[in-house]
């Protein structure tokens, strides 16, 4: 079975904490070592002023013994075991007498401090960044080397300083504590605000699914427009492609409803010619003329049916080799007539549509055109730029005649359907209305004036920027 796919929100929060959980596990192991080195370097500040507190109050003997002083730098120095300690080293005789190591009290029973034995030069320090084993357990040392002026030279000692790492991992398991408990708060309260943010942007969406239902059951006609600059250009798009299938779907319907009607009219008069007994050559006649009026209908309603209409995510067709594919037919059709088509287009003019919308409306016009010129016809296509951020560009195409033109005041009844400009001149009469038909369907317009070029009829089409 298919897994279902995550949710734009569950990605989202996927994400987030994905990123969340290694950004602040990062910085917890960043933090960690940062607080480790300012322990060690505490300790090592301790360490060294223990030290010095030794070297300021202690002084070698003539008997080469080291006498500290009453009152040690920190009392745990005096408890035995108590996980500080404190040793001197020194050469073997001291002014001739032999020199005694001394430890202090908390370091009487330690023996396993190998670090208490050794010697450093003078002014040379040393730190165990690691524990090292000793005490019973794990410790930091700190040695120092330093010299004491004697009668006969200078007497070369080192002082070590040692405390057990339970201290200073006792305080970096409280902070470790700390920081798991104050991070892990801090990831479930991000998580919490996150869902809270990712629901609130996302919510425009859910209402594109909640209302995009609404229109499948047919409790709303359209999407709302309120939506964010970044989903209205798509709320828009999805009305668009709405009306176009609701209009098309009429379409149909009324071509179909109005095919049934216009057929039973010579139907009813063929019925009526087989009721009657007719025969011979009127019935033939009749029948003849009958059979051709249907014939008639039925292209004027398949022209009508190819309306597909305005589409909002059609492919742009290029105009120029379409209208050289329409010019080739239309020379041969109209051979007699020797008519020169000349070419005026824009080679970045394209149709946003169907192709066989294109044929039909580029045929229609160049038709008529070829039907009335006496000698010359002229194609235009021009590109309308839209505004920034527009989805298409605009187009106007001009076809252009040198025949007798159109006057002004019969325009308007020349595009109705079923009108000829002369009747002696072949045709039914639904070319422009098919041309107009397109337009209304694609949201375009056409305009019949004179030709300043020709001197005949111009039919110009416009098709705004979308």
């Amino acid at each position: 079975m298919a897994r279902r796919p995550l949710s734009l929100q569950a990605r989202s929060l996927l994400a987030a904490s994905a990123v969340l959980v290694a950004f602040l596990g990062l910085t917890g192991i960043a933090l960690d070592q940062a607080i480790h080195q300012a322990l060690l370097k505490s300790l090592h500040d301790r360490l060294q002023s223990y030290a010095y507190g030794y070297l300021a109050t202690s002084e070698v003997g003539r008997s080469g013994r080291w006498t500290p002083p009453e009152v040690p730098p920190d009392t745990r120095l005096d408890s035995p075991g108590s996980g500080l300690y404190a040793s001197i080293v020194g050469p073997v005789e001291v002014d001739g007498a032999r020199f005694s190591s001394w430890r202090s009290q908390s370091a009487y029973a330690i023996t396993d401090i190998p670090q208490f034995d050794q010697s450093l030069k003078p002014g040379a320090e040393q730190f165990t960044a690691a524990p090292v084993a000793g005490g019973g357990g794990k410790v930091y040392v700190y040695s120092y080397g330093f010299s004491w002026e004697k009668e006969r030279g200078p007497v070369l000692l080192t002082i070590h300083i040692a405390e057990d790492a339970v201290n200073l991992d006792a305080q970096r398991n409280v902070f470790r504590r700390s920081l798991v408990f104050t991070f892990g708060g801090l990831v479930v309260g991000l998580l919490l605000l996150l869902l809270g943010l990712v629901r609130w942007i996302l919510q425009p969406t859910r209402r594109v699914a909640l209302e995009l239902g609404r229109v499948e059951r047919g409790e709303q006609e359209q999407l709302s427009t309120d939506y964010p600059l970044e989903l209205k250009r798509l709320a828009r798009s999805i009305n668009d492609f709405i009306d176009s299938e609701r209009n098309s779907l009429k379409r149909y319907r009324n071509t179909l409803s109005d095919l049934a009607h216009s057929l039973k009219t010579p139907l009813a008069v063929v019925r009526s010619q087989l009721e009657s007994g007719a025969d011979g050559k009127e019935f033939r006649w009749t029948v003849l003329e009958q059979v051709g009026r249907m014939d008639q209908i039925v292209a004027y309603q398949l022209s009508r049916a190819a309306t597909s209409g305005h589409s909002t995510f059609a492919a742009p067709i290029l105009i120029e080799p379409h209208a050289e594919e329409i010019v080739g037919g239309l020379e041969k059709v109209y051979s007699e007539k020797n008519i020169l088509c000349e070419f005026d287009i824009d080679p970045r003019a394209q149709f946003y549509g169907e192709e066989g919308d294109l044929l039909e409306l580029l045929g229609n016009l160049l038709e008529n055109a070829f039907k009335w010129a006496r000698h010359r016809v002229l194609l235009t296509a021009r590109v309308v730029p839209g505004a920034p951020g527009a989805r298409r560009n605009g187009l106007i195409c001009m076809v252009e005649d040198d025949g007798p033109g159109v006057p002004e005041d019969k325009v308007e009844h020349l595009l109705q359907r079923g009108v000829r400009g002369d009747e002696r001149v072949q045709g039914h009469g639904i070319g422009l209305a098919i041309v107009q038909d397109l337009l209304k369907a694609y949201r375009g317009s056409l305009t019949v004036s004179k030709s300043e070029n020709l001197g005949g009829a111009a039919f110009t089409v416009r098709f705004a920027p979308g």
